[in-house]
């Protein structure tokens, strides 16, 4: 069913508990978006939902609302440890902020417990609190919540306190399953082996995949479809944004690109704004540029690799009136952080449908909004491309005004503290290979790239060895005279430490020149998963035959092979002569390529 109506809360056609409402007013909530409008009712009328609309419509108050109203219909009152309901939720950040719409309802209905099971805490940690504290309401991550059923030796059987589950929600239920492959999937069958099979279940998304029509029909029973479209938005359209954005594209060098974002942050400083890059090397680089250059304004810096961090950064972010957030997509989904005025994409991410979640963090539930995405002259197709496949529309920006070269102080820094001359070497080197990757590859092509112009935009002091640059000559950029040997690490045990190694590399006696085969340029690799899949294929087909002692026996010799190539003891050509005698040598091997 699609549906556009909205109103007051006093107009669904199913009465609301007095409580909910006196926290709807409070929290200045008067009216219904569509998404809750459609779906409310349906949920608290004990039917499946698989619901489908645009990010920022207001999902997180559609399932809130109803799963608190059903546990309130309860024959019977949930005992201290009975999970009555679960919503599972792809990121910490996102289960962080669900944790807290609730909390606003339950501090009316304090019957009821809620505890949030996220990564970035000890999980120890969190086994003791549920069991002092008890849960009615679970709001996890599917990788922490897996592990919770694995702590029955700990003291905690949730798999018993679930038996009494009344609601399952998945909220964006699209990145949750987004690979049939992927962690998370793995994890989250785990998970519903788990759970009843008398039980609603919401499905929330702002995309509809093929992976999660799967889902809708193996888990779900006779659910309702909903797709929400927004007011004034057509029926025929497949729009995927908020209505209220402003969606921009402004086209620079590669050279040029970080001096046009620097100017724009500093015009608009007064603002609260996201900035995407496309990999975390790219965050911390690009991010402790901006902390020194862009003055009076807080910057803070997430990716997926911050684990400890993240949680108190994301909700600091919140808070702020202005400021701007330097991220990876890890912020990219479900997201709602108040009062963003403009996502700016630094770069354009590795799937157009990301491109659009991006965009979707400013201009929610009705608010105005802005997004501009930076691209290169080669990259202009990108915008035609989006219009078709994902009904988005892009308005061409005319270049930024006031623009200054601010590279030279980001060498500055560079030669100052080692620690960011390997940020920017490593941010050099991720994007190349993020960008080696794009899923658009006909528009994003490697072999387009002009590597010196790239090289001045990244500030770079010389260029990192690396297989796309190896026989290629760069007449256009110029490194630096000095020896970026003697570049030191602010860092004082870091640089003792440092030098220390250097010293024991000079000791060390000459080996014999090593004849290393050629890389292949990572646009030429296999990827990961295809390596741990012909790994696997060749377990799976080894599984149940006899190791007798000669196989073992080799299989010995050629780990102690591998040992010593690894210390430089021996030379890839002589290991590769000493072990290809053997039947066993592919293992080896993917073990060298795994490490």
């Amino acid at each position: 069913m699609e549906n556009t109506t909205e109103g007051t809360w006093d107009s669904l056609p199913v009465k609301l508990n007095d409580g909910i409402l006196q926290t709807l007013e409070e929290l200045k909530f008067t009216h219904m978006t569509p998404v809750q409008a459609a779906c409310i009712p349906l949920f608290m009328s004990n039917k499946d939902v698989a619901a489908e609309a645009v990010t920022g419509s207001g999902k997180t108050l559609a399932f809130v609302i109803p799963v608190i109203e059903q546990l309130l219909k309860r024959d019977e009152k949930l005992k201290k440890m009975q999970v009555g309901a679960l919503v599972i939720t792809p990121t910490r950040e996102l289960a962080l902020q669900i944790s807290e719409v609730v909390e606003k309802f339950l501090q009316r209905f304090q019957q009821f417990t809620q505890i949030l099971l996220i990564g970035g805490s000890n999980p120890i940690e969190d086994v003791e609190k549920f069991k002092e504290q008890g849960a009615n309401i679970v709001i996890a991550t599917p990788g922490r919540l897996e592990d919770m059923f694995r702590r029955k030796s700990d003291g905690l059987d949730l798999a018993a306190s679930v038996k009494s589950l009344d609601v399952l929600v998945l909220d964006e239920a699209d990145r949750l399953i987004r690979t049939p492959s992927s962690v998370s999937v793995s994890s989250l069958n785990t998970i519903l082996s788990h759970l009843p099979k008398q039980r609603r279940t919401g499905l929330f998304s702002a995309t509809q995949t093929q992976e999660l029509e799967k889902l809708v029909r193996a888990g779900l029973r006779n659910p309702v479809r909903i797709t929400v479209k927004e007011k004034g938005v057509a029926a025929t359209s497949a729009q995927k944004t908020p209505s209220r954005l402003s969606n921009y594209y402004t086209l620079c060098r590669s050279e040029d690109k970080f001096n046009n974002l620097v100017a724009f942050l500093r015009q608009h400083k007064h603002e609260k704004q996201l900035v995407f890059f496309s990999t975390c090397a790219c965050v911390e680089y690009f991010g402790r540029a901006l902390e020194t250059l862009i003055k009076k304004v807080t910057v803070h810096c997430i990716h997926g690799k911050m684990k400890n961090k993240r949680n108190k950064i994301f909700a600091d972010f919140r808070a702020q009136k202005s400021g701007i957030l330097v991220c990876t997509d890890v912020m990219a989904r479900g997201i709602d952080i108040p009062d963003v005025n403009w996502v700016l994409q630094y770069d354009p991410p590795s799937s157009a449908s990301a491109f659009v979640h991006r965009c979707g963090r400013t201009a929610r539930i009705g608010n105005q909004g802005n997004a501009l995405v930076f691209l290169l002259p080669m990259e202009e197709s990108y915008v035609n491309f989006l219009s078709i496949n994902q009904k988005c529309p892009l308005q061409k920006m005319p270049p930024v005004a006031d623009v200054v070269d601010v590279l030279p102080k980001v060498k500055a820094m560079a030669v100052a503290d080692r620690a960011m001359f390997d940020r920017g070497m490593r941010a050099f080197v991720s994007y190349v290979q993020a960008y080696a990757k794009h899923e658009c590859s006909l528009i994003f092509r490697i072999k387009d790239l002009n590597f010196a112009s790239l090289a001045r935009g990244f500030a770079l002091l010389r260029l990192p060895k690396m297989p796309e640059l190896r026989g290629k000559t760069f007449p256009d950029f110029t490194e630096t005279t000095m020896d970026t040997d003697t570049i030191r690490y602010k860092d004082k045990n870091r640089e003792k430490q440092r030098q220390k190694m250097l010293a024991e590399l000079k000791d060390r006696p000459l080996l014999p020149k090593k004849n290393f085969s050629r890389n292949k340029a990572w646009s030429k690799q296999k990827t990961k998963r295809e390596r741990r899949r012909k790994v696997a294929t060749k377990r799976k087909h080894d599984e149940g035959s006899d190791v007798d002692d000669e196989d073992m026996k080799e299989l010995l010799n050629d780990t102690r092979l591998l040992k010593k190539l690894k210390k430089g003891q021996i030379s890839e050509e002589d290991f590769e002569k000493q072990i290809t005698a053997g039947l066993r040598h592919v293992d080896c091997l993917c073990l060298s390529a795994a490490d």
